[in-house]
């Protein structure tokens, strides 16, 4: 079983581009939203739990789940969020446990958005917190999704607070700078992990 670093961020913090800096290092990078889209495909077991426990408003004319559906209802309703979790995150729990022992690597970055928020991901042996500032996160979320000013901080609201990803932080990498002030915090860490890792 690889040691396993969970990285989390508000979004807009730059968890992707983290994560891209440590796969260019060749480290095992397991992305649970990724694992989330492959079980909300047509046919997957989540997908029957799913319709059954939302209807078939949330499904995609092609049997998958409608995301943007889904995103909307889960941002109004704290209740159907926990209801969703509750159906996928057992299975990508298990997921990313047989991704972990499948590695050949020392040690895998698990990129969990929620993290914090979901306080169900027991695997991770570190937690490393991407963080920038407020404004940093809503000028980027806008920039890339094309939302509003107020769309942005909902869903910033919707997640746990800076101060409260900063203090379940082993690690923290800040990217409010440039990327070659990103690529030295990730090498530094790098180095760390693989002797934590060795000696785990």
């Amino acid at each position: 079983m690889a040691f396993a670093v969970g990285l989390t961020g508000g979004i807009g913090s730059g968890k992707t581009t983290i994560s891209d800096l440590f796969a260019e290092l060749g480290v095992d990078v397991i992305d649970t939203d990724e694992i989330a889209r492959e079980l909300s495909r047509k046919g997957q077991p989540a997908m029957r739990q799913i319709e059954e426990q939302f209807g078939p408003d949330v499904i995609a004319s092609d049997g998958s789940l409608d995301r943007d559906r889904m995103r909307e209802l889960v941002f109004s309703d704290p209740d159907a969020r926990e209801k969703l979790q509750q159906i996928l995150h057992p299975l990508i729990r298990a997921e990313v446990q047989r991704r972990l022992a499948a590695s050949g690597k020392l040690y895998a970055l698990v990129v969990v958005p929620l993290l914090v928020e979901s306080r169900g991901y027991d695997f991770a042996d570190r937690v490393l917190v991407v963080d920038c500032s407020e404004e940093r996160q809503i000028e980027r979320v806008m920039q890339r999704s094309g939302l509003s000013r107020d769309q942005a901080k909902a869903i910033m609201v919707s997640q746990a607070s800076r101060n409260e990803r900063l203090a379940a932080a082993d690690d923290v990498i800040n990217n409010d700078g440039k990327i070659a002030a990103l690529r030295s915090q990730v090498e530094k860490l790098h180095r760390h992990y693989l002797t934590l890792a060795e000696s785990a």
